[in-house]
This record gives C-alpha cells, sequence and structure tokens, in this order.
C-alpha cells in the first residue's frame, strides 16, 4: 500500500518536512480554506500539488471535497452546487488527483464524547459513551422526541439490554455547567470544524448553529437521503468517467444513525445498496476500518474481502467495544479490525491503493502540542510504525518486495 498521511494544509502544526523524515510517500489533504460549495480553482490545486512535491511527496488523496448539506437533504440550490462539485473534479483531474474520499454523514461528521480517555498505559484516545450522547441530545441540544427515540435505542450487535435513559438521569444529577460546554466542545466544535467547516472553534453561538443545521433535515427519511446519494452520484459518474476520478464514500462514524438524522452507509448492507445503486467502477469505497468496527454488527474482515474490488483508498485504525457497547480507538495491533488479515487482503487484491492511519493515540506530550482531535502526531506516528511493520511482514509472506522509503537500500 502507498504510505498516506492526513494533512491539514500549511497552517498545520505537523509540517511536511516531519511527514518526509517518518516515511509518509502521499500526502491526504485538501483546500481547507476554500468555503464549502465553491469551486476548487486549477491554480490553487496546482500551488498547493507543487508545495506537496516539493518535499519529495505527492498528493495523492483528496479529503475532503464537501458535499454541500443542500445536496444531502435536496434543496432547491443542489444541481448548481452539483455543477461546482463537477468543476472542482475537472480541475483536480487536470492536476493529477484523482482520488476523492467524501462523506454522506448528515450536519455530524464522525462523533466522540470524551477526546481524552485514558488508556492503562497512561496514554489517551477517543472515546464514544451512549449515556453521554443522549445527554447531549435531550438536554443540551433539547431535541424533540429524543427522550423517546433513547427510551427504545438498540445499539447495534449489542444483545444485552442496556437502559440509557436511566443513566441519562443519574448523569443529570451531578452535570455541571462545565461538563456541560465540554461535551459541546467534544461533540460538535474540537470535531467538526476542521473537518466540515459546518462550525467552526470561533462561532459564538455553536448549539443554536447546529439546532439550525438539524431542522434541514426535518421529514427526511432513510430512503430519502439514499435517494439524494443516488442522484449526486448519478449526476458526477460522467464526468468521473471523462476524468478518470475515483469517488470513495467514508463509512458512517459511529455507524448507527444518530440526533434523528439518518445514516446510509453504516453496514455491509448500506456499502452493497449504495455501490448497486450507481454501478460504476468510478462509484467506490474508503474503507474505513475504524468506523466500521464501531459498530458490533460489522464482521469487518468479511466485508473488506466482499467490497475490496470497489476499494479506493483504506483507513486503517480499529476500535475496542466495551460490554456495554460503547467504544474507544484501538491499538493499530489489537481491537475488533484485525488490521492484520485486512492488510493481506488488500495487498493481494491491489498492492498500490493508498492507505493511511488514523485516530492514534495522544501521547509523550501531544496534547501540548494542538493537534486537531483524533490527529496526533507521536501517537500516529507510532501507529505507522506498526503498520509499516504489518505491510513488510504481509508483503514478504506474499512474494512483494516492501518499499522503503528514504533510506538507501
Amino acid at each position: 500500500m502507498e504510505k498516506t498521511w492526513r494533512w491539514f494544509g500549511r497552517k498545520d502544526r505537523i509540517t511536511l518536512d516531519m511527514l518526509r523524515q517518518i516515511g509518509v510517500e502521499g500526502i491526504v489533504t485538501a483546500l481547507h480554506d476554500v468555503p464549502n460549495g465553491h469551486v476548487w480553482t486549477r491554480e490553487a490545486i496546482h500551488d498547493l500539488r507543487v508545495y506537496i512535491e516539493s518535499y519529495g511527496m505527492r498528493w495523492s488523496v483528496v479529503e475532503s471535497l464537501p458535499v454541500c448539506e443542500s445536496i444531502k437533504y435536496g434543496g432547491p440550490d443542489r444541481d448548481q452546487l452539483i455543477e461546482n462539485y463537477k468543476e472542482s473534479l475537472r480541475n483536480l483531474s487536470a492536476e493529477g488527483i484523482h482520488t476523492i474520499c467524501y462523506n454522506f454523514m448528515p450536519v455530524l461528521d464522525w462523533a466522540r464524547t470524551v477526546l481524552d480517555h485514558p488508556n492503562p498505559n497512561g496514554t489517551t484516545n477517543l472515546y464514544f459513551s451512549y449515556s453521554e450522547f443522549a445527554y447531549f441530545d435531550i438536554y443540551i441540544v433539547g431535541r424533540e422526541n429524543a427522550r423517546e427515540e433513547w427510551a427504545s435505542f438498540k445499539i447495534p450487535g449489542i444483545e444485552t439490554y442496556r437502559d440509557i435513559l436511566a443513566e441519562v438521569d443519574e448523569l443529570r444529577k451531578n452535570m455541571t455547567p462545565e461538563a456541560e460546554h465540554q461535551l459541546v466542545e467534544n461533540i460538535i466544535v474540537k470535531t467538526q470544524g476542521f473537518v466540515s467547516g459546518n462550525i467552526r472553534e470561533d462561532d459564538d453561538r455553536p448549539v443554536e448553529l447546529f439546532k439550525q443545521l438539524l431542522s434541514l433535515y426535518d421529514g427526511i427519511t432513510k430512503e430519502q437521503l439514499r435517494e439524494n446519494l443516488r442522484y449526486f452520484l448519478s449526476a458526477i459518474m460522467p464526468v468521473c468517467k471523462e476524468c478518470g476520478m475515483k469517488m470513495c464514500i467514508h463509512p458512517d462514524d459511529p455507524p448507527f444513525p444518530v440526533l434523528g438524522l439518518p445514516r446510509i452507509v453504516t453496514s455491509e448492507e448500506d456499502i452493497d445498496w449504495m455501490l448497486n445503486a450507481v454501478d460504476n467502477p468510478h462509484n467506490g469505497l474508503t474503507f474505513c476500518a475504524g468506523s466500521l468496527s464501531a459498530g458490533a454488527h460489522n464482521d469487518v474482515v468479511k466485508m473488506a474481502e466482499k467490497f475490496a474490488h470497489r476499494t479506493h483508498f483504506i483507513h486503517l485504525r480499529s476500535c475496542h467495544i466495551f460490554e456495554n457497547g460503547d467504544f474507544t480507538e484501538a491499538s493499530h495491533l489489537g481491537g475488533r479490525a484485525d488490521i492484520v488479515e485486512l492488510v493481506r487482503i488488500f495487498e493481494k487484491h491491489n498492492p498500490e491503493l493508498p492507505m493511511r492511519v488514523d485516530h492514534g493515540m495522544t501521547m509523550l506530550g501531544d496534547e501540548s502540542r494542538g493537534y486537531n482531535a483524533g490527529y496526533s502526531f507521536l501517537g500516529r506516528m507510532f501507529a505507522m510504525g506498526q503498520v509499516q511493520g504489518i505491510l513488510a511482514t504481509v508483503d514478504n509472506e506474499l512474494g512483494i518486495k516492501y518499499k522503503i522509503t528514504g533510506f538507501y537500500e
């Protein structure tokens, strides 16, 4: 696999010179300063591509060329926004960039309730608590019918009954304004602004803005959201064929509906539907082992075997699910994803696929360096080392010469 790294542009505290030194071959990035829905100009793409190449790496994958909310819920301006999207695809292709990771998650990208959950070894990781997320939904967002929905909510793949409402009521007894503020920061500010652009860290009233975004999806069912995805993909496929673009949808994270919003890339059945709805080789998958392994209903290895032929980009990480269903990021050598077996599957299928490690531990001072949540340097470098070892071993098994980057061989 091509060893890539998500980099957030020239403002990223992690520099390209740092990445070159740890064996990164390809950069995964975006034009983060361009507002959602605007055309990415060829000039801006060219400028960033040349800057990356000046450090001996290449711009391998766009993550993300955002799909605007209006395209997702089917707003009156979606056709114009899709035309803008097509123009950005053409401009990327003209600069030799052909792989696009995107998602179709309404309003909220990946969600966690704790950003610094302690691991037994003294490091920290991202963590998702169902009761804390339900508290946020019921008492901070105040969504209508939220309490009733949580009363009947069943954690996917978890057979043991869990009274989430009782846990929420217990939380409320000792909840402080400071703790509520931290939940808001963790769920809709620190994990979203640098990813989707819907909410920025300098927004004065993030909860009110969040409620406005949620209201855009009133009445949107899973079936309607699916049809809106089909509409979008059908519209852009001719340009993808013309320009050789690979569209790679990212699974929903976590892989189940949240906040009354439908989610449509959560399972084997969902991915089957998406690939068959627009059955085109340019319509493919970002196989995020972490997002999929956060759902106990997903057999990640089985899914990798089934969808390898339509996978154009890989996120290697793994989640550990606790007995009650809460989950946390795991070691890249542990958790539910079985990354060793995933590497075997994808290396057999296509050893040229771009891969990046994801959501590494926070360790050895990462916490004081202002990195984006989930995107530490030392923690991801540690994960990259683990994965490089897996790759070298698997390639040896398969008779593939492992590529060593940055050394004389």
